[in-house]
């Protein structure tokens, strides 16, 4: 049996590290995935390592922290030896061969007496780097899979009290962007069960939780195939509010459901009051804006403050979030 070796930090998984596998697969009997992750890295070894095992079911990948330095001059034979000696903890098993597309490969292969394969060191097939990603997620979202892309792609979520013109707000900003939004869930959770401003329904803390949940599992949905920023009418921080608002207290159940996104927009009341039948009333405006305010300001998280009517509110908007798109 031919054991084959693979090792990297794919950081993130992108089309040329699964060019990588797949070429690597077809080359021996049995694949050995290692991902090395350093603590400080932004995103967890062990999610890049899920990851890989969900696109590669049929190689064995396995996460291993790698706190050593992540560079080092090829005559630092110290350097190589603790690198090695963390390939053998993990795979202790003989290797046969090693598949790499970097320079490295070579001299790694000699040190685990194994025949080094080099795989479009020159990145031809997939013109793509993991550093590159990083930088411009938006610009590389056709090298991800799917679960990466929901991870990655930027998000921005509008949030303020009722008939502050969010929706219309969201669907404009997906219309001038060429990208796609999340509606809000909590609307239609009420609506189904009812729930009018004269007749309003008895919420729970459950159904709050229910609420953000759902919400959440929406936008991951939709960030999974976004063609750019993913622009969401409400979140869970807004039903933590709406909690507070409805039940007169916070609910922890819903506020560990909170996912900052990379923007926040603050929709203000300026805008005149309209009765759709569900809203509770203009009474209400002032408080909940103040208490987005406070709670944005309290969480130290980027967001900014949208007013005006119309086009110039959409305008607002857009400068707001141009550093996204750039």
């Amino acid at each position: 049996m031919t054991r084959g070796l693979v090792f990297g930090k794919f950081y993130p998984p992108h089309a040329g590290h699964h060019h990588l596998i797949r070429t690597a697969q077809a080359g021996c009997d049995a694949l050995t995935v290692l991902v090395l992750a350093n603590p400080r890295e932004t995103i967890g070894g062990e999610l890049r390592a899920r990851w890989l095992r969900e696109a590669h079911p049929d190689a064995r990948v396995l996460h291993v922290r790698d706190d050593g330095p992540q560079s080092w001059p090829e005559e630092d034979e110290d350097a190589w030896r603790a690198f090695v000696a963390l390939v053998r903890a993990r795979h202790p098993e003989p290797v046969d061969v090693l598949f790499t597309s970097e320079w490295y490969g070579e001299p790694t292969a000699r040190r685990l007496g194994a025949r080094h394969v080099a795989v479009d060191p020159q990145r031809t097939t997939f013109p793509v780097s993991g550093t590159a990603v990083r930088a411009n997620p938006l610009a590389h979202l056709h090298h991800l899979t799917p679960a990466v892309r929901a991870h990655l792609v930027p998000r921005v979520a509008i949030v303020g009290a009722e008939s502050t013109g969010k929706t219309t707000l969201a669907a404009a900003l997906a219309r001038e962007l060429g990208t796609v939004w999340v509606p809000e869930y909590g609307r239609e959770f009420c609506e189904a069960r009812g729930h009018t401003y004269r007749s309003p329904i008895a919420l729970r803390s459950e159904d709050f939780v229910a609420i953000a949940r759902e919400q959440n599992a929406r936008e991951d949905a939709a960030a999974a195939t976004a063609p750019g920023i993913l622009i969401c009418d409400t979140c869970a921080l807004a039903t933590s509010i709406w909690h507070e608002r409805y039940l007169g207290a916070r609910s922890e159940d819903v506020r560990a459901l909170v996912r900052d996104p990379a923007l926040y927009l603050l929709a203000l009341d300026d805008l005149p009051f309209v009765q759709d039948g569900t809203r509770d009333g203009e009474h209400l405006r002032g408080w909940m804006t103040r208490r987005f305010r406070a709670e944005l300001l309290a969480r130290g998280v980027s967001f900014a403050e949208i007013s005006g009517a119309g086009e110039a509110r959409t305008a607002a908007a857009l400068r707001a979030l141009a550093p996204l798109l750039r």
